[in-house]
């Protein structure tokens, strides 16, 4: 079921990502500190501690508007108005619905860019976040900060040839999404989270943008919200070498003074990212900015699909609570329904080509 810190009641739906990047040195340049460094707390063995509820969520999305053009900060009127388009959305989610309200009366635009049928997603389901990401106390307009405009670098005119011949060989011919469950996305099946909020890169969603950091001197564990994936990020380890690709890729990590720095290989290729998954690597960067704040960067790579590295940054917000279970099958009866329904279809079809 959907869940959050205040709530457990939700269900599971399709999300809209709105992906957090982050890159190193060469690919974000981090933002000034607003005020004086805060010392953090430590764990016993003497590294940052990471442990703790985090949260993502944001108004801020992966790639910037283009309205914005090539300046990464908001100014206060855009704040303003972003944030203040959110709180509408909402008190107009939450206000008492139309008793006398028919299907006649569509369609409605309820926010979020949601109209007709698709209002179901209302203020009682989602819970983006309240507020764009701030980065040092930058108000950001966007995640990315690697290129001028914010935005993922264009992909190799061969790297789109091969999604696009994978996508054929899924879908057809002689094969359709709805033949059978294989078919459906990794999130309907309750495999892995909507979008990527597992990551890496961790991406906050429409929902469901809570983690639990489980740390350890030889792992930090990432208990994701969403469909509950958990990840395994072992510190001073070595990426496997049986050719295995797992889930949420194989995660190392070392110490680089007081930021755990983390590379993930190996992805599985039912979980391809933006088209890169057999040479894709991910580098994230965990930094402990305050007791309230944790600056999470990293640096997407793959020769085969983009020309450069590309990559951003965002910071989790502490959260107070814990997160529930997240029960991604529970009342959800849509994967059933469309695979019945495609059945009901074709049968519809052969009764009509054996009248004729």
């Amino acid at each position: 079921m959907k869940t959050s810190y205040l709530a457990a009641t939700m269900i599971a739906g399709l999300a809209v990502a709105g992906l957090a990047v982050a890159g190193l040195a060469s690919a974000a340049t981090p933002a000034k500190p607003t005020v004086a460094a805060i010392k953090v707390e430590k764990t016993s063995w003497g590294k940052p501690d990471l442990s703790g509820n985090w949260t993502n969520g944001s108004l801020t999305t992966l790639e910037r508007p283009n309205d914005y053009g090539t300046r990464l900060v908001m100014t206060p009127e855009e704040v303003k108005k972003v944030e203040g388009a959110e709180t509408a959305a909402r008190d107009a989610g939450n206000a008492p619905t139309n008793p006398n309200f028919t299907i006649k009366d569509l369609p409605v635009d309820c926010g979020r860019g949601f109209t007709g049928v698709n209002c179901g997603y209302n203020s009682g389901w989602v819970d983006p976040g309240s507020t764009v990401m701030r980065v040092g106390g930058q108000p950001r307009t966007s995640f990315i900060t690697s290129t001028p405009n914010g935005r993922v670098p264009t992909m190799k005119p061969e790297a789109q040839a091969r999604m696009q011949a994978l996508q054929r060989a899924r879908t057809g011919p002689g094969r359709a999404q709805n033949d059978n469950p294989e078919g459906r996305s990794n999130g309907e099946r309750c495999l892995m989270s909507f979008g990527f909020s597992s990551g890496p890169v961790m991406q906050p969603q429409l929902y469901n943008n809570n983690y639990e950091f489980i740390q350890t001197p030889a792992e930090l564990a990432i208990w994701v919200e969403m469909v509950h994936d958990v990840r395994h990020i072992r510190i001073g380890a070595q990426h496997r070498t049986d050719g295995v690709r797992t889930w949420m890729g194989d995660s190392v990590a070392h110490w680089e003074g007081d930021t755990l720095v983390a590379e993930t290989i190996n992805f599985s290729p039912q979980q391809g990212f933006r088209g890169a998954d057999e040479n894709l690597k991910v580098t994230e960067r965990f930094t402990r900015k305050s007791p309230t704040r944790l600056l999470y960067q990293f640096t997407v790579s793959d020769p085969t699909v983009w020309d450069s590295d590309w990559g951003g940054e965002y910071e989790f917000d502490r959260q107070n609570g814990q997160v529930y279970e997240y029960a991604c099958h529970e009342g959800n009866y849509a994967l059933e329904g469309i695979l019945a329904g495609a059945r009901d279809e074709e049968k519809i079809a052969a009764a009509k080509t054996a009248a004729k």
